[in-house]
């Protein structure tokens, strides 16, 4: 009986880690996105020469007074759904992994080859050569997938604890 008890715990606790893991990458991404939306922030009302400039920050013609709400918009729902997978208040679900994985596929398929454009066309427009929301697009897709691999993970261990 206590072999039986520690294989559960064992179980438990690697499923528990698992989805540790994943939390701490969604953390680690919305702080990343946080620092970009910080450092453009900071550039507009006081500038620093430790940082790139503002026009940097800047990959699109979008003006920066609707950038930023957009972007906090953005960086409030990465955080609240860091949150909810560190507390275990996300509800597992298979088409959520489907869609996530789909949306957050393309996502970065359409990113890294931004990035790859402005690498082999030097000349090309400003959208493919600016590296820094480049690099961001990067770190939203990375985000949308792991969220994606959580609900798959956590799908498949709340089925397998219904099973037992």
């Amino acid at each position: 009986m206590a072999s039986s008890d520690q294989t559960t715990y064992g179980a438990a606790s690697a499923k528990r880690w698992k989805a540790q893991g994943f939390t701490t990458l969604l953390w680690v991404f919305s702080l990343l996105f946080a620092g970009r939306v910080s450092g453009q922030a900071l550039q507009c009302l006081a500038p620093q020469t430790w940082l790139p400039s503002f026009h940097a920050f800047q990959g699109s013609n979008l003006p920066y007074w609707l950038l930023l709400p957009v972007q906090l918009l953005i960086l409030a729902s990465m955080t609240n759904i860091s949150l909810r997978a560190q507390n275990g208040t996300i509800t597992p679900s298979r088409q959520a992994c489907r869609a996530l994985g789909w949306a957050g596929g393309l996502y970065m398929a359409v990113a890294l080859g931004r990035i790859a454009v402005g690498l082999s066309l030097p000349a090309g427009p400003h959208w493919y050569r600016a590296w820094i929301p480049a690099a961001f697009h990067v770190v939203l897709a990375g985000f949308v997938l792991t969220l994606s691999a959580f609900h798959r993970t956590a799908s498949k261990a709340a089925l397998e604890e219904s099973r037992s």
